[in-house]
């Protein structure tokens, strides 16, 4: 946030007065390019609300935006600890961004333990906002602080700002009706409206959502009503004493002309499926058993019954896949949805799948593992799950989109490939992209890609299909043949029911074109060919990889997934440094964009950031020989981008 005007920022370190103006001087308005915030507090506290309404009044505004939440696993940590801190961080511009930003310009933090995690993430010289409220001893002892850091010096170099929160948030709220615990949870709200007056945002898209949500019901008024004048008074409070002497204006960003909204990565995912069977004129049927951080999308689905689509909570996620295959058997488009540790479950399910060449989506938003491991962090440690985690040679196509708008066309797409070419198609999300938001421009109905079913043969005025290229034992001249393949080496799609299209389907190896059970060793190794050629084909269809940057350069910088918005950002700052630098990222995994080798053996040097220990550069490195260095992070955190410049120079140091 430095100055654009000649106005010099209030001196670092400064704690600035509750109870006059600040520093003595008049207030100025300084315009920035962009923003960073941060809402922190106990898991209780509301800070995921605050950070949101943050968001959508940003982007109604007319900038980019980019967010990331982030909240504990434990479904209530005890308050005020470390374990329960929730955040929501806000990146805001006037021009175009990639992620949520690095270092934070400014910290709200609502007791000790916000402060104590998140304060290292807060930039030298940046305003911390500190509900002084949370920093009783009881607090400071659960945070694991000896002494209140708002009085030994430590906060020294930043822009402190104290104010009573919690007890002005009573205040403000003292004649709603409401008891004592129902008037502290309105202090988000005050928090909220104090940085709307920092930062120069309007109250009336809070307030309009304020009366939506709990205008409708008698009962929910004082709730209304104090949630209404905690915000106003928070917005007061900063106009009246002035907190700092310096407001912050972020203009519109210029984007392409459009109907645009908010989004989030599963959001996105569930409008992509929805539109999905549409396209194809196919119910969609969504079974899921619920897991973070894909829940939300069986949730959203929900909604979507209007639009054919059907949804059913499994008991478990063995018999969630079982549901999706079924539904596809049926003629629907079957999708499933978990997260890695389900993946592990299911991969019995899938096999079937993937024998009986049927169509089905399996929806993976990745998070950090083993195990259970860290449930609400995000990582991308499912490829090599999604890529050979089943028993014999079975292969599956897979797909990974790259940001949360991304995801409603991926969705798409992996219906698409999995209804075209009858096969089991992973979506790799992550926990990143599916709580993360952007805007998203409403794309036409008419501009959506068509989905191709994979039709079967139509049968003969009587029922029966001709069999044309000679029968193998027991296939009988006019039966049907549900594997005999189109140009793609697809089976037919043959829905149940269908008079002159009965076959025999199951888990046991097919006969290549009639679909009989046969265990000959020369027709298992054509079928396992046969089923890896046929995702291979999947490459006929799909865009080339695209590379961006400099076409004379050394290092090539390859990533794929969520981890788009670092890298790009990363990659276009050091070629504005004058670094020689391309970027490659891959959409498609398996198979992957049949000008990938060529693209890959023209660089000297490649290096492949991801968040797991290695998958991506690994597959690189055998599938096609070449040095692809692996950087690495498995933190259950997002790349920051300094951490991607720094690899680049390092890289190009040793090219």
């Amino acid at each position: 946030m430095s100055s654009d005007n000649g106005h010099a920022a209030p001196a670092a370190g400064s704690d600035t007065s509750t109870n006059g103006h600040a520093n003595g001087h008049p207030r100025k308005h300084e315009v920035v390019d962009s923003i960073t915030i941060r809402f922190a507090g106990d898991s209780g506290d509301g800070m995921q609300l605050a950070g949101t309404r943050f968001t959508d009044t940003s982007a109604l505004l007319g900038n980019d935006i980019a967010t990331f939440p982030d909240f504990p696993a434990e479904i209530r940590a005890p308050a005020g600890t470390l374990a329960g801190v929730s955040g929501f961080q806000v990146h805001f511009s006037s021009s175009d961004i990639h992620t949520p930003g690095d270092v934070l310009d400014t910290l709200v933090v609502m007791n000790a333990a916000a402060l104590k995690t998140n304060l290292k993430d807060l930039r030298k010289d940046g305003i911390l906002i500190v509900n002084s409220d949370g920093f009783e001893t009881s607090d400071l002892k659960k945070a694991n602080y000896k002494v209140s850091p708002l009085e030994d010096g430590s906060l020294k170099g930043y822009r402190v700002v104290r104010v009573a929160i919690a007890k002005l948030t009573v205040e403000a709220v003292k004649d709603c009706g409401l008891t004592p615990r129902e008037q502290d949870r309105c202090k988000n709200f005050f928090a909220l409206g104090l940085v709307y007056w920092l930062f120069e945002r309007p109250l009336e898209v809070t307030l309009k959502w304020i009366q939506s949500k709990f205008g409708k019901k008698p009962e929910h008024m004082p709730v209304l009503k104090a949630n209404t004048q905690a915000l106003k008074a928070g917005y007061n409070y900063g106009e009246t004493v002035e907190l700092l002497p310096v407001q912050y204006q972020v203009a519109k960003a210029q984007i392409a002309p459009g109907t645009y909204r908010k989004i989030t990565g599963n959001d996105a995912a569930v409008l992509g499926f929805a539109a999905a069977g549409k396209l194809a004129n196919k119910p969609l049927v969504y079974a899921g058993y619920p897991i973070t951080p894909a829940s939300s999308i069986l949730e959203g689905l929900t909604e979507m019954r209007r639009y054919g689509v059907k949804t059913f909570q499994a008991e478990d996620e063995i018999a969630a896949a079982g549901v999706a295959i079924g539904a596809s058997y049926g003629g629907a488009i079957g999708v499933t949805g978990t997260s890695g540790p389900g993946v592990c479950l299911k991969s019995e399910a899938i096999n079937l799948a993937v024998m009986t060449e049927l169509p089905l989506v399996i929806v993976d938003v990745q998070r950090g593992g083993p195990s259970t491991g860290l449930p609400t962090k995000t990582e991308q440690s499912d490829l090599l799950q999604a890529m050979f985690g089943r028993n014999g040679d079975s292969p599956v196509a897979i797909v990974a989109p790259q940001s949360p708008v991304d995801c409603f066309d991926m969705a798409i797409e992996a219906v698409r490939i999995a209804t075209r070419f009858m096969c089991p198609v992973f979506y790799l999300s992550d926990g990143y992209l599916a709580n993360g938001s952007e805007p998203w421009k409403i794309p036409a109905v008419e501009n959506l890609p068509k989905i191709e079913i994979a039709h079967p043969t139509q049968p003969n005025s009587d029922g029966t299909q001709v069999h044309e290229s000679g029968d193998s034992e027991g296939s009988g001249a006019g039966k049907f043949l549900p594997y005999k393949r189109d140009n793609f080496l697809s089976r037919p799609w043959a829905i149940p029911g269908t008079p002159g299209l009965e076959h025999r389907i199951g888990g046991i190896e097919k006969q290549d074109v009639t679909g009989n059970i046969n265990y000959e060793p020369s027709n298992h190794e054509h079928m396992t060919n046969t089923r890896a050629k046929k995702i291979e084909n999947i490459a006929q269809t799909i865009p080339d990889l695209v590379v961006t940057g400099d076409a004379d350069a050394d290092l090539l910088i390859v990533g794929w997934g969520g981890t788009f918005g670092s890298i790009t950002t990363a990659v276009e700052r050091a070629r504005r440094k004058g670094q020689k630098v391309a970027q490659a990222h891959f959409r498609y995994l398996n198979p992957m964009p049949k000008n990938t080798e060529a693209v890959l053996k023209k660089y000297k040097k490649i290096l492949v950031p991801e968040l797991n220990s290695g998958q991506l550069s690994w597959l690189l490195r055998a599938k096609y020989l070449v040095p692809a260095q692996g950087l690495n992070k498995v933190q259950g955190r997002p790349f920051l981008v300094s951490e991607l410049e720094t690899a680049i120079t390092d890289a190009l140091a040793s090219v």
